[in-house]
């Protein structure tokens, strides 16, 4: 009896202690470096973006953010990886639309729950897509890639960076709206689809608007329309989707840091807290705004309302678009 009250008010003092020993770790955090896991290839909008705010991050944490690249499964093993991490602030994930909500609806095992398996931190950046053509391509416009869809059904394809993800369903959302066929051919990142968009392997692409400015810029392709509401401040010449002849056609593509489900609220809070003064500095907005995207910086919270949202939209435009988990 003697032996098993004493086992119990060991057990007791050690769960007393547990608050105290996570408030230390939470009060001493970060302690060594923290792994920032980009689920896709070197070169796209979410590793740019992760090595924007990645190396401020660090310098303002005190601990060296190592940006670590692991693509694959349309963003889903970079994103196991951080699923499945200890939940203690030094493993998290530069998550998008397609890791947090449409997979969910494209791939018939997945290897996370997004909505269980992570805490939002906050959204990086807001972006909007934009419809790529090779500058030999002899189509100049949205309403020539619809007209020759509809002429010829099925023969233009388009490139995106993965299945899923929002390249992918703005595709699919411009296919659904205009009543027309194209064949979708997914890459494992940006670098990849635009190498063969300018060797002509592909006709059109859609892609995030930060990693294809260069090559826009270059002359090397050229920019049909941007998805957002309104026109890019850096691409003002380039109409919306909706100027050229799909009134209510918008979509965003957002960037943002989620952590482990089971991290602290002391460890999430101050990530949170380190991130929205990174992305307030006037030298990372503008880069971040150069790039053709908005900065953010919003609440958990908020940002978990962002994810609610997509969820909604998405989850009907893919039903409506008859696309069948694979």
């Amino acid at each position: 009896m003697r032996t098993k009250g004493l086992r119990r008010l060991a057990l007791v003092v050690a769960m007393c202690c547990l608050p105290l020993a996570q408030a230390a770790g939470a009060a001493e955090y970060p302690a060594r470096p923290l792994r920032l896991v980009v689920p896709f290839t070197p070169g796209g909008t979410t590793d740019i973006l992760a090595r924007v705010v990645g190396a401020r991050l660090g310098e303002v944490l005190g601990q060296s953010v190592v940006v670590e690249n692991r693509p694959g499964a349309g963003g889903n093993l970079g994103a196991e990886a951080v699923a499945r991490a200890a939940p203690d602030g030094y493993t998290l994930l530069m998550g998008t639309l397609g890791t947090q909500v449409t997979n969910a609806y494209l791939y018939a095992r997945m290897p996370y729950d997004a909505a269980q398996d992570f805490v939002p931190v906050t959204l990086v950046a807001n972006s909007p897509n934009v419809l790529l053509t090779n500058a030999s391509q002899p189509v100049r416009s949205v309403a020539d890639v619809i007209a020759l869809a509809k002429r010829e059904p099925g023969r233009i394809n388009y490139a995106s960076t993965s299945t899923g993800g929002s390249p992918h369903l703005s595709g699919e959302l411009l296919v659904s709206m205009a009543g027309v066929t194209m064949q979708h051919v997914p890459y494992k990142g940006a670098a990849p689809a635009m190498t063969d968009l300018l060797a002509g392997q592909v006709e059109l692409m859609f892609d995030n608007l930060p990693s294809a400015l260069a090559q826009i810029r270059a002359g090397k392709v050229k920019a049909l329309a941007v998805t957002s509401p309104q026109r890019s401040p850096v691409l003002p010449d380039v109409p919306t989707v909706q100027e050229s002849g799909l009134p209510g056609y918008v979509v965003n593509s957002w960037f943002g840091l989620l952590a482990p489900a089971g991290t602290p609220p002391e460890i999430v809070a101050r990530l949170q807290k380190a991130a929205a003064g990174v992305l307030a500095e006037p030298a990372v907005r503008q880069r971040i705004e150069q790039l053709g995207a908005m900065p953010g910086g919003d609440t958990p919270a908020a940002f978990a309302a962002i994810i609610r949202a997509d969820h909604d939209k998405w989850s009907r435009v893919i039903r409506q678009a008859g696309i069948q988990p694979q």
